[in-house]
């Protein structure tokens, strides 16, 4: 009998198994999918689970031990593959839904030239996953963790109480994503003070972004890793962990806001060998205010976090797990993020 078919253990060990089970499961329930292309839907789900996959490897490697082909390194390689089908259709879905209908009728002629390219990008990128190289590379991977749950094997820490060492396990994570540049994006720090610019303009936040956008690209997936290790023991803890979680998973969403533009002009650009203002007056237009409006979004969390006292608060939520039933938070995984 499988141990999700069990009551759930205590034990660290007993967790591992139950995430790497969960998500392997979500993974071959796609593939089929995936591999005839019958529907942009089952990629972004594959995707989603090969990353929640690499979450739990990487989150519970205290514990595990786990054969060679199982690994976070073989994991990542699968994943990119499908990032980059799923990053075309996001951008194909963004042209046709949201700005294409908006555009003056010259502009949408010259958008016609964009999904022509994007087209044959997409193509390139699924005969990728279905090269023979991949399907062996994804079958090595499968197999392993197969063969692993079938008779795992764990280090001596698998067998420690999971609710005393949670905080060893979350709070490195979460000590990463605070102390990332990213906060620093936009904010003037010198002698231990910080300080905020007044509100940028749109031509001076397109200079900030076009200078540190990447810096805030990082920063969303060093978001993203942590939301999906702190999803893993929701049920350990009580409001102020949700709270802090559902911060988290609000900030991945807004920065990736701004990504999606960033990534949308560049592959414009790239289309017309040339700034897509020549070409997309409109749309760039279009794209600066979606950005700029991510913008307002984002600084209220940014001031928020580079307070200790917030980052105090949180780092408390995850010292002390609470048998108070959890809050639902929202899921935030089928917005369209590119990336």
């Amino acid at each position: 009998m499988k141990k999700s078919q069990q009551a759930k253990g205590n034990t660290l060990g007993d967790w591992a198994y139950l995430a790497i089970e969960k998500h392997l499961d979500k993974i071959i329930k796609q593939e089929a999918d995936v591999i005839k292309d019958r529907d942009p839907e089952a990629v972004h789900q594959m995707r989603v689970g090969m990353r929640r996959l690499r979450s739990a490897v990487t989150g519970f490697a205290p514990a595990l031990d786990l054969p060679k082909d199982a690994s976070e390194k073989k994991i990542a390689k699968i994943a990119r593959l499908l990032g980059q089908l799923r990053d075309l259709d996001v951008l194909k879905e963004a042209i046709k839904t949201h700005y294409q209908p908006t555009l003056p009728q010259a502009e949408q002629k010259s958008l016609a030239k964009v999904l022509d390219h994007l087209a044959k990008e997409r193509k390139h990128a699924i005969e990728a996953i279905k090269s023979n190289k991949s399907q062996e590379d994804y079958e090595e991977v499968k197999d392993a963790f197969e063969k692993w749950l079938k008779k795992p094997t764990f280090t001596k820490l698998a067998s420690l109480p999971i609710n005393d060492v949670l905080p060893e396990l979350l709070l490195p994570a979460v000590s990463k994503l605070f102390l990332h540049p990213g906060w620093l994006v936009g904010v003037s720090a010198k002698n231990g003070e910080i300080s905020f610019t007044n509100t940028l303009t749109l031509g001076e936040l397109g200079e900030l972004l076009a200078e540190q956008g990447l810096m805030l690209h990082s920063l969303r997936k060093e978001a993203k890793r942590v939301r999906y290790q702190m999803e893993l023991f929701t049920e350990f803890y009580g409001s102020n962990y949700a709270d802090s979680l559902e911060d988290i998973t609000e900030i991945q969403s807004i920065l990736g806001k701004i990504q999606d533009c960033a990534i949308l002009a560049e592959f414009m650009a790239d289309v017309f060998k040339s700034d897509i203002q020549n070409y997309l007056p409109t749309l760039a237009q279009q794209l600066a205010q979606t950005s700029y409006d991510a913008w307002q979004e984002w600084r209220p969390f940014q001031e928020k976090y580079l307070h200790a006292k917030a980052r105090q608060r949180v780092h408390l939520a995850l010292i002390k797990p609470s048998g108070e039933p959890p809050r639902t938070t929202k899921d935030n995984d089928k917005n369209l993020v590119i990336g």
